[in-house]
């Protein structure tokens, strides 16, 4: 998972600076067309004429910003930022999937020497899962500025959810296979 992060960061990355580049040719070399285009988008927004015409002469001014307003008009696209680090993204996610996907796991590791009643330790995964869960909500809801509750909530739900469908796959491929305990 974290590498697919990293490729997904960084092809995301490389298709930005493409498109960057190619929109920063356009503005170059059609300089007039690309200009009556922002001109026409900004008055479809409900610019005056002569507001889209002085922010468009006030673009037109300073070519990376130009080229930066172009890329969001047309292609709604950020240009790519120089500061993302997507090995970090690739880390954070592979980091988080040890820590987080192991909670299930932990379960029946603890309680080994307690119990060997497979329904126990499914029960303790489950457990642990939901709290596990529940940390991470409560994490993307401080990093996201969200709040606490609904998060977790929602981090709960999609995780049961693709929990269930796991579960249910598992099962049904049991059962297809004539597998039994």
């Amino acid at each position: 998972m974290g590498c697919g992060d990293y490729v997904s960061a960084t092809t995301e990355q490389d298709v930005a600076a493409e498109e960057r580049a190619v929109t920063e040719w356009d503005v170059t070399n059609r300089s007039q067309p690309e200009q009556m285009e922002l001109l026409r988008k900004y008055q479809r927004l409900g610019m005056s004429a002569e507001d889209a015409e002085t922010v468009v002469n006030i673009f037109s001014k300073y070519k990376d910003l130009l080229v930066d307003e172009k890329m969001m008009a047309q292609k709604g696209m950020t240009p790519p930022d120089k500061e993302d680090k997507p090995w970090k993204n690739g880390l954070v996610t592979f980091v988080s999937f040890i820590v987080f996907g192991s909670a299930p796991l932990l379960s029946f590791i603890i309680l080994i020497p307690f119990t060997d009643s497979d329904t126990i330790k499914f029960i303790g995964a489950c457990v642990l899962s939901v709290l596990a869960l529940v940390l991470l909500g409560i994490a993307k809801a401080k990093i996201a500025g969200q709040k606490y509750a609904l998060s977790a909530f929602v981090t709960v739900l999609y995780g049961a959810t693709a929990a269930a469908a796991a579960y249910a796959l598992g099962w049904t491929l049991r059962n297809i296979a004539g597998l039994d305990e």
